[in-house]
């Protein structure tokens, strides 16, 4: 009994942290082996460190080449381009003889090829990053190596892919990366770390790029012009950089895969996935004419979310019947017209589409740079004998009030058009006029978010009781040629 005892006296003191361990002439005595060690797992991958100890000389080039590309000759370039080129022994692609890959796999890049590795929304630095999941490049090698499937294996584990019978896919990626400016102002006063996100983005996309090791090229928008997802200007590149024509791309099974889909919030409010923050990258995929999936449905095979736009182009189609007659017309020999709209809303289409042709003189603050050469020229206009439309927003009572007196000074009667387009589709139709030569006549430039809230926040019904004479209310529907429509009727937000 004393040896247990012993052993019990032992194990007491021990637990109290007293006891030291030192060997026993005692064979009976049970000690418990010592815990066994766990390896360190270290970030450091074993490449990296045979890389460390390679010669300069022997170290293999970087196989990714980067230029920069801008949306006309007079603007600097915002879209970047990695083209990335393994060796041609790398044994990881397979050896195809040379054919043009008419299917073509799109991918966005964040928060669907990779994520951060730190769990941040925003990467921290260049090493800050991880696969989205495990089989995203295993899926994409496969892609570009064999006929492949747009849709998911059935599991998690990649099935093996029967004989290609076709060509295989064209892999590349469109990302928005709003946050990178390629050419920024030399007087600028953006503090170090802005400029520094350009070299680290870079770096991190070499990295990325090199793990995929096959042929493949990023396009990066860092502008908010025609690059900009949904706006088609990456895709427009991608087709000139392979020489693909319209009817060289097999739309049918092509694919755009983003994290971007308007889906809505699901579930419980203790766990529940989060609504996306735009409808961007579905949008794209509508723009070009090809199937759209989110990463969950591509790589896990998951039930598709319900989702929705805030402005959907299937509201607006294209007239079938025959244009609607505007019914606006002169009431007296001499008046002013004030236009109520927010910026966007069709104004100055429907000036000179219907009201120039009546004899009207247009007075517009964006033309003229102010309210008072406004009143100006209107008065001008109105001494000439003439009538005038007032193209301007005119938001509140406040100031409407001051052309309803403007035109009670010079004696005529006041009447007001209302322009009743959403502010959302007015937007829409910024973008369009702005980024379009054929829809953009006077050259305008995209108004910034800020103009549309601000009309937005200050905009009251017009009433007769201000002061009108009546109020002709102007329902948006698209009015033009079928070639305008194919331009407009594209998303562009």
């Amino acid at each position: 009994m004393a040896p247990a005892k012993q052993s019990a006296t032992s194990l007491a003191a021990s637990a109290k942290g007293t006891n030291k361990r030192r060997p026993t002439d005692n064979p009976d005595r049970s000690i418990s082996p010592p815990p066994l060690k766990r390896k360190a797992q270290s970030a450091i991958s074993k490449s990296a460190v045979a890389s460390f100890f390679t010669p300069t000389s022997q170290k293999p080039k970087d196989r990714t080449t980067w230029t920069e590309r801008s949306p006309n000759d007079d603007t600097p370039a915002t879209l970047l381009v990695a083209k990335y080129t393994p060796e041609e022994a790398d044994q990881t692609v397979t050896a195809r003889p040379p054919v043009k890959r008419r299917k073509i796999a799109a991918f966005d890049l964040d928060s669907t090829l990779i994520t951060s590795a730190s769990g941040k929304v925003h990467a921290g630095d260049a090493v800050d990053w991880k696969w989205w999941h495990h089989s995203v490049s295993d899926r994409l090698r496969q892609l570009y190596n064999d006929e492949g499937q747009v849709n998911p294996p059935s599991s998690l584990h990649l099935a093996p892919l029967p004989p290609p019978t076709s060509p295989p896919y064209l892999v590349t990626i469109f990302t928005n990366q709003g946050g990178l400016t390629l050419h920024p102002d030399p007087k600028s006063k953006a503090p170090k770390s802005i400029s520094a996100r350009l070299p680290s983005f870079k770096q991190k996309c070499s990295t990325v790029l090199n793990q995929l090791n096959i042929p493949i090229t990023l396009y990066a928008a860092t502008g908010k012009d025609i690059f900009r997802k949904p706006r088609m200007g990456m895709w427009s590149e991608l087709k000139d950089d392979y020489d693909l024509a319209e009817e060289d791309i097999d739309r049918e099974h092509s694919i755009f895969v983003g994290d971007a889909g308007g889906r809505t919030i699901t579930g419980s409010s203790s766990s529940h996935a989060p609504k996306d923050f735009s409808c961007s990258d579905r949008n794209l995929a509508e723009n070009i004419g090809i199937k759209y999936q989110t990463p969950e449905e591509f790589f896990l095979g998951e039930e598709p979310r319900v989702w929705q736009r805030d402005f959907d182009l299937k509201d607006f189609p294209f007239p079938v019947e025959e244009e609607d007659e505007i019914r606006f017309g002169k009431k007296n020999d001499k008046e002013v017209v004030l236009f109520v709209g927010s910026p966007g809303a069709g104004k100055s289409t429907f000036f000179w589409k219907h009201l120039k042709e009546l004899g009207y003189k247009r007075v517009n603050q964006d033309t003229l740079k102010s309210k008072e050469k406004c009143i100006k020229a209107a008065a001008d206009y109105l001494e000439e004998g003439d009538s005038v439309v007032v193209d301007n927003t005119n938001p509140d009572p406040d100031i409407r009030a001051q052309w309803i007196q403007f035109a009670a000074k010079h004696k005529v009667p006041i009447r007001c058009v209302w322009f009743k387009t959403p502010v959302r589709l007015c937007e829409h139709n910024d973008a369009v006029r702005s980024m379009s030569k054929a829809m953009n006549p006077e050259s305008r430039q995209a108004l910034p978010k800020l103009a549309f809230n601000f009309f937005a926040a200050r905009f009251k019904e017009p009433k007769v009781k201000e002061g009108f004479q009546d109020i002709f209310e102007v329902e948006f529907r698209f009015r033009g040629t079928r070639e305008e429509y194919d331009i407009w009727g594209r998303y562009w937000l």
